[in-house]
């Protein structure tokens, strides 16, 4: 199953795709929500008939991030091994977490918009996991699947000036408002097999990333397991699980975005996500 939220930005109706068509369910549930998740949103709809509710052509939709304000987001750092390769960083022995402020996230085809003054904002394509259930101090990364609710694509947005040359946490480089685009749809565990997929990222039609999640140093269940050693995990909760090789940093000498380029990021069998980039002076303020 792949479930979404379109509409204009602020006014997003919850719905489920099936092939060129989006059913809405926002008669069965509110929204796809940490709230109505908890409150078994994806097992009400997966065992409603959906062949009477009314049904839009996705054609020319806004996408909005399919998760509406998801309490947390999760990083994983250095989990590409061709990625720490390029970076000239140790290979981790245990999994790099920080965090990323939750309102960063926006929707797949939204605008980057540059900080002020920034010469060193980066692209990352990431698997992201979206948590299904509550999850704390699971057992083993075999637990692990039945805690999913399915995978998106995420842009994880970085600035590498305040992540690596300002000292302290990189969840500095990595706030900035609209760093995070995720979308379109997040495909349900059931549908899709997260060890071996092709993402890849591509800036102004030249591909920068082409890689496959065969390549993460820790997988997709051995993450969701060791992050639940130490916080607990709550339905509608975003995990970045890495980027690979190929990122701008990683050239000699780095190329960053600037405005006015369009990224394109994409994961095989999710879709693709595309952002233009925008200088934050482009912004009116009303």
């Amino acid at each position: 199953m792949r479930i979404a939220r379109i509409g204009a930005a602020g006014h997003e109706r919850p719905v489920v795709i099936e092939g060129d068509e989006a059913i809405y369910v926002d008669t069965l549930i509110k929204d796809w929500s940490r709230q109505e998740l908890e409150d078994g949103a994806l097992s009400r709809i997966q065992k409603s008939n959906l062949t009477s509710l009314p049904r839009t052509s996705i054609k020319g939709q806004r996408y909005g991030s399919p998760i509406n304000r998801p309490t947390k987001v999760i990083c994983v750092g250095l989990n590409y091994l061709k990625h720490i390769a390029e970076t000239g960083a140790e290979t981790p022995k245990e999994p790099v977490i920080f965090m990323k402020a939750p309102d960063t996230v926006i929707g797949p085809n939204d605008n980057i918009v540059i900080p002020p003054t920034s010469t060193a904002t980066d692209y990352e394509v990431e698997l992201a996991v979206i948590i299904g259930r509550r999850a704390l101090y699971l057992d083993s990364p075999t637990a692990s699947p039945d805690y999913i609710l399915g995978y998106t694509i995420s842009q994880d947005v970085s600035e590498r000036h305040w992540q690596i040359e300002r000292s302290g946490q990189w969840v500095k480089g990595k706030s900035f408002p609209t760093f995070n685009p995720i979308g379109p749809s997040i495909v349900t565990g059931d549908s899709i097999d997260p060890h071996n997929l092709r993402l890849w990222c591509e800036i102004d039609g030249v591909m920068k990333q082409d890689s496959n999640t065969n390549d993460l140093l820790f997988g997709v269940n051995h993450i969701v397991w060791y992050i639940s050693r130490f916080m607990e995990l709550f339905p509608g909760d975003v995990i970045n699980t890495g980027t690979p090789f190929g990122v701008g940093l990683g050239f000699k000498p780095p190329i960053y975005l600037h405005a006015g380029q369009v990224v394109r990021t994409g994961i095989e069998g999710i879709g693709e996500i595309c952002s233009k980039t925008i200088a934050h002076d482009s912004i009116s303020c009303s």
